[in-house]
């Protein structure tokens, strides 16, 4: 019994001196959070959207175009004559819309220089000043349109190259390269055959603005959603126009220019130039990569 009683005693003295050791040892740290950096956003990768505007002409028009046609023209009966005024002083203008493709290259994420390449193709409703004419009696044809506004551009492109700055989310650039459109034949659709692409040169500039990925328009829910608001000048050269002076097609679907037999120029005339406007659209972009 007194050596089950020293054996009990010593156990717990043992027992006690271990706890107070054990108390006395450093306890092991606590792992440390783990930190997940945010990705520094850059503009790097390729990217296509949609855009939307308003497209006006640019060149100057200063006064009526007025045309005395007679039956040699096809467009009166034989021994009839009659005039043909269009307006001056009307710019064309309208909508305009399309798509674009693109790629960047930002040098240093964060801010720093970008510089990209662009393509898009734009359709254009120039159409409200189309056959905007006054005549002084019944005309024999399928369709008449003025030989000096923009009637005939139905859709452009361009090809540009872009050269920026961005501020982290923000770019502001500028824009230039190669431009080019048509009307899909000046005779709108008659099925005239006719030379009327034009090709040209564009320049302009913009700002960009990636959207945040709480942002409420960010339906996408990603860091690659882009807005761009953006103003282009557009310049195609018509000197090599083959309808260079159209302005109607007979009911035989003809073209009928202000050189044609029974056509004579009272005023203003068609001028071989420039088909110039400018451009002002929004648009949204899609970056393939969240970064």
């Amino acid at each position: 019994m007194k050596s089950f009683l020293r054996a009990t005693t010593a156990f717990a003295a043992i027992a006690l001196a271990g706890s107070a050791f054990a108390a006395d040892l450093p306890r092991r740290a606590a792992p440390p959070p783990v930190f997940t950096p945010v990705p520094v956003f850059t503009w790097t990768g390729f990217y296509a959207g949609f855009n939307a505007g308003y497209g006006f002409g640019t060149s100057d028009n200063n006064g009526p175009t007025v045309l005395g046609v007679n039956g040699a023209s096809t467009l009166v009966l034989p021994g009839t004559t009659a005039a043909i005024a269009f307006p001056g002083n009307r710019s064309n203008d309208g909508f305009v819309g399309g798509g674009q493709i693109g790629y960047n290259y930002q040098f240093t994420p964060g801010s720093g220089f970008v510089i990209g390449v662009e393509a898009d193709a734009q359709y254009a409703d120039f159409g409200r000043e189309r056959n905007r004419f006054v005549s002084t009696g019944p005309l024999a044809a399928q369709a008449v349109f003025n030989p000096n506004g923009l009637s005939g551009l139905d859709y452009f492109g361009t090809v540009r190259g872009r050269l920026g700055y961005a501020f982290d989310r923000t770019l502001v650039y500028g824009t230039g390269g190669f431009a080019y459109g048509s009307g899909g034949g000046s005779q709108f659709g008659t099925g005239v055959s006719s030379n009327d692409f034009q090709t040209g040169w564009v320049a302009g500039g913009g700002i960009e603005y990636a959207l945040p990925t709480d942002s409420f328009l960010n339906f996408f829910r990603s860091s690659a959603v882009t807005l761009k608001v953006e103003g282009l000048y557009v310049n195609l050269d018509r000197n090599s126009n083959a309808s260079a002076g159209a302005f109607a097609v007979n009911n035989a679907g003809a073209l009928v220019t202000t050189s044609s037999p029974g056509v004579v120029v009272a005023s203003g005339g068609s001028r071989v130039r420039d088909t110039e406007f400018a451009v002002v659209r929004a648009g949204i972009n899609y970056k393939f990569g969240s970064y």
